[in-house]
Parts: structure tokens; sequence; C-alpha cells
């Protein structure tokens, strides 16, 4: 589990500001769960999603994320998964590989997370913002996640990782502006 409650380069709980919301978050709650609920609801709905809101700069680091307001589902991620370890709750990154389209190729990933809550254990989370169309909520042990996958070439992919995919963190840092992320989205091929 430590590898999960963990600060590192993208998910940065020791930064002053991610330390100090995540700290806010959590006053007066009287259970883990209701702090993860309220981390999760303060990303969901404070932080922009950046091609819903069309909003630059492109974030990957949780302070950064933090700092101007907006990310992509994967840097939102990065931010919860931040306010969550900062609070001593386990947390990690996930993903679905998505049609970008309506249906079919191109593929991309999506990124969300996973809580490990005492009463249900792990239990995924999807912060990117609701719109309509996407109604993404917190209510264990019930999954509500933003997107349902539909086979056989959209997946949810098993893994709960520490720290983010690679290939995310090479869209993130590589494109300056929303709409080039858009452009060159991540995605990762499925075996077999």
């Amino acid at each position: 589990m430590q590898n999960y409650l963990a600060a590192s380069t993208y998910i940065d709980f020791n930064h002053p500001d991610v330390a100090a919301k995540a700290a806010a978050l959590a006053e007066g709650a009287t259970s883990p769960l209701e702090v993860a609920r309220r981390c999760f609801e303060f990303v969901r709905d404070e932080i922009h999603h950046s091609v819903d809101y069309k909003r630059n700069p492109v974030t990957c680091k949780a302070s950064d994320v933090l700092r101007h307001g907006t990310g992509y589902c994967y840097a939102k991620s990065h931010l919860l998964a931040a306010l969550l370890r900062a609070n001593g709750i386990p947390a990690g990154l996930c993903y679905q590989r998505l049609t970008v389209g309506a249906d079919g190729a191109p593929y991309c990933l999506h990124g969300l997370n996973a809580v490990h809550l005492p009463q249900f254990g792990w239990y995924r989370i999807d912060a990117r913002g609701n719109k309509p169309g996407v109604n993404a909520r917190f209510s264990p042990p019930t999954e509500a996640l933003a997107f349902a996958v539909r086979p056989p070439m959209e997946r949810d992919l098993p893994e709960i990782w520490a720290e983010p995919l690679p290939v995310v963190v090479h869209a993130l840092e590589t494109y300056s502006t929303y709409d080039q992320v858009l452009a060159n989205l991540p995605d990762v091929a499925l075996p077999g």
C-alpha cells in the first residue's frame, strides 16, 4: 500500500498548495469516506476539464492542475490522487481505452482513479467533470464512472498504477496547448 500513499513528481502532495487544499477538504470530516468524497467532488466540479472549457495551459503535476484550475482527465486524476494521499488515503491511477469518435478507431486512454476505502476495498472514481451525457458520482460500492466501455475494442484496463503511464506524461509534457494534446491523445496497444 505504501506506493499508493507516496508523493512523487506528478502526485506532488508535498507541494504547499496541494497540502493546504488537502487539509482544507478534510477539515471537520468524520471519516475517510467523507474525505474521499470531498476530494473527488472538488476535483470533479472545481477543476475544469481542458477540452470542455478549451483551457490552457496543459497541466500534468497535481500542483499545476490546482494552480491553474484546469487539466485533462489524466492530470485531474493526478490531483485527486495527491489530495487523497495527502490525507492518508491510498489512491492509484486507472485507465480505460475508449474510442475517440462515435465508434471504432482511433482510440485513446481515459484517466481515472482507484481509492482504497476501508469498508469497500479498491473503488474506482472518475473526476473528469460532468457535462451532458456524463454523470460520474461518488457512490460506493457502486461505480458511477464517466464512460461505460463498449467491447470488444474499448476496455477497462485492470491495473491500478501508483504512477502515471509514461505515454500519458509524454502527451501532457510534449504539447503546450489543449488542442495539440487533443490531436495527439495517448493510447496503448491491447494484447492479442
